[in-house]
């Protein structure tokens, strides 16, 4: 029996996904945390009869779903995932540079991209966004250097608005194809209904972004690689390598979280596997080999203490998944 689920239920699922899904499949090394446990069942889906085949197994037994990227910004409990956790193959790991007008999101782009921008890229929902960045610098296409910092993928960036160095989605996403796991529909959402905040989007956790249109502009090459050097020296000064998933707190209006946490004193504090980076305090380091329930108590113990000293709730800004043997005061 596959996390405390009927086995009834995970057989179902597993009849209607196919020979490919598997059972018990271990996500911690699908994550940057590299920490954490399986999920009952995981899926590669390589095309929409995939994706289809899923919304059927969610309507047919119940079980929650997981829609995964690379897993930058997600911490997984020891305990796992007790659903179907699926992501997206290499059939959606593609970029096209100024594709052709014929193409639904490219000609939505044509007219409703930002002022002044000249050029699109066509983006796969799996398509790391490091890698898409260098791609569109190297032909000449600027706006989108500030993604080579961003260890996700294009589904998961559209998800959370991720950002860095002044720039982030919103700024530069024309819109995106997207389908619903929940209601088996494939739809396009403009980038005012993709609703994207501050490290978030109107997006639910069913909806899986097939790829995304970004606007840009006509960029000399070498300036654009020049920028992309220029990030890529700074965060590897300012941030920490190793297991972690970045930021694990949003910044609080006005404020910045990290310095919150150093200013209570935190740079450094462990519990079990899980330490505060000594680099940036809002980064946390996971060991080898270590536990997600460590790293979620880590985060219970930050939130407990800069509350204490500053009367500040700091928010999540890292997904937690699944049950915790501890209280990470996510809510």
């Amino acid at each position: 029996m596959s996390l405390k689920l009927p086995q009834s239920l995970v057989d179902r699922a597993l009849e209607i996904l196919g020979p490919r899904a598997m059972r018990d499949y271990p996500l911690g090394p699908m994550t940057t945390y590299r920490v954490g446990g399986q999920a009952a069942i995981f899926l590669k889906a390589e095309g929409l009869k995939d994706l289809a085949n899923v919304s059927v197994a969610l309507q047919e037994t119940g079980l929650q779903v997981l829609v995964l990227g690379r897993g930058s910004n997600l911490l997984v409990a020891d305990a796992g995932f007790p659903g179907i956790a699926v992501t997206l193959g290499p059939e959606y790991d593609t970029a096209v540079l100024d594709p052709a007008e014929s193409l639904s999101l490219a000609i939505r782009a044509a007219s409703e991209a930002e002022p002044g921008a000249d050029r699109t890229v066509k983006a796969g929902g799996a398509a790391y966004l490091p890698v898409l960045a260098r791609r569109c610098a190297a032909a000449g296409l600027g706006g989108l250097e500030w993604a080579v910092g961003i260890p996700g993928s294009v589904g998961g960036g559209v998800y959370m608005n991720a950002g860095g160095h002044g720039a982030d989605v919103r700024s530069v996403i024309v819109g995106a194809e997207v389908y619903d796991l929940g209601t088996c529909e494939q739809l396009y959402l403009s980038s005012t209904e993709l609703g994207l905040g501050y490290r978030c989007s109107a997006l639910t956790q069913s909806q899986v972004v097939l790829c995304a249109v970004f606007s840009g502009h006509t960029a000399d090459p070498d300036a654009a690689r020049a920028r992309i050097g220029e990030i890529v020296r700074w965060r590897r000064d300012h941030q920490p390598g190793g297991s972690n998933a970045g930021s694990v707190f949003v910044n609080p209006p006005g404020d910045a979280a990290g310095r919150l946490v150093e200013e209570a004193g935190l740079k450094g504090l462990r519990v079990g596997s899980a330490q505060v980076s000594v680099l940036h305090a809002n980064f946390i380091q996971a060991s080898q080999g270590g536990s997600a329930d460590d790293v979620a108590s880590l985060i219970g113990e930050i939130r407990r203490r800069v509350a204490d000293r500053t009367g500040t709730e700091l928010q999540l800004e890292c997904r937690l998944v699944g049950d915790f043997l501890c209280s990470s005061g996510r809510e």
